[in-house]
């Protein structure tokens, strides 16, 4: 009788979980700036009483801008700018590109490849590319064509992995139970598709969310993204690039912030991952 040791396993969980916790954390302090922004703020973001480049202090947490606006204001501001453009892009590219994974799978063969090839193209292009054609499209650069733009950049990368995972479905044999017993492809697709793949695609849609942060941010270091008096992290990236040897917290304060909120967003996304595949939970 052979004895299976699971120790190994059992020491990874525990690993693991404080990486899905720290995760939790880091996004929840966002979250929670962010929500306080909408209530409170430190400073007017648009008063230059500070003095120019100050330090960090008691009075200005992050120091001041080169026109003397407190930074650690335009930060909070920045935080909620961040939040609102990586949900809007998720629930963009999520309606669009769920929706078109799924009429592919359910579609003939010639829609189904032709379907297919469109989201190989899309994907063969760079988010921030197709991004920046479908802004400059546009009028005027916005935060909202912003949030367009990531979420049809997006659905793409959706769409392809949500036909792929419902073509995967549909080839259990209760879905051809259900077929043949006269079950209609939309009770199908409620009962059984969509329960069947959302762990999936709701860890795809926090990478996503990630993705759209850090593609926003690039929007705004270009011009593209929301235009003042919106302080987004990337426009306060390209505020500071003049004046990043005499005060280099001006560009490390929006930069920490970005890296902190994409960190945990991708630790959140492991322990997701980790939920959702039980045959996941004792990997290290």
């Amino acid at each position: 009788m052979s004895v299976v040791d699971t120790a190994p396993s059992s020491r990874a969980r525990p690993g693991r979980s404080w990486l899905f916790a720290i995760g939790l954390v880091l996004v929840g302090v966002n979250v929670a700036v962010a929500l306080l922004s909408l209530v409170w703020l430190p400073y007017d973001p648009s008063s230059t009483a500070g003095g120019r480049l100050e330090a960090p202090s008691l009075l200005h947490w992050a120091g001041t801008d080169r026109l003397g606006r407190d930074l650690f204001a335009q930060m909070m501001i920045g935080a909620r700018i961040a939040l609102v453009v990586g949900t809007g892009a998720v629930t963009i590219g999520a309606g669009i590109g769920v929706t078109l994974g799924v009429v592919s799978a359910f579609a003939t063969q010639l829609l189904d490849d032709a379907l297919a090839a469109a989201f190989d193209i899309l994907i063969a292009f760079p988010t921030l590319l197709l991004a920046m054609l479908v802004v400059a499209a546009s009028d005027t650069a916005s935060l909202w064509s912003a949030i367009l733009a990531l979420g049809v950049a997006l659905s793409a990368i959706v769409a392809r992995l949500t036909r792929i995972l419902a073509k995967r479905v549909l080839r259990l044999d209760y879905i051809t139970a259900a077929r043949t017993s006269g079950t209609s492809w939309p009770a199908i697709v409620r009962k059984h598709v969509l329960p069947n793949i959302w762990p999936t695609l709701l860890v795809n849609f926090a990478l996503q969310f990630g993705l759209a942060v850090i593609a926003e941010a690039s929007l705004s270091y270009l011009g593209l993204g929301a235009p003042p008096p919106n302080a987004s992290w990337g426009r306060l990236l390209q505020e500071a690039q003049g004046t990043v040897y005499t005060a280099p917290f001006g560009a490390i304060a929006p930069g920490l912030a970005l890296l902190v909120l994409v960190i945990g967003i991708n630790l959140l996304a492991d322990g997701l991952r980790d939920i959702g595949d039980p045959t996941r939970r004792g990997l290290p």
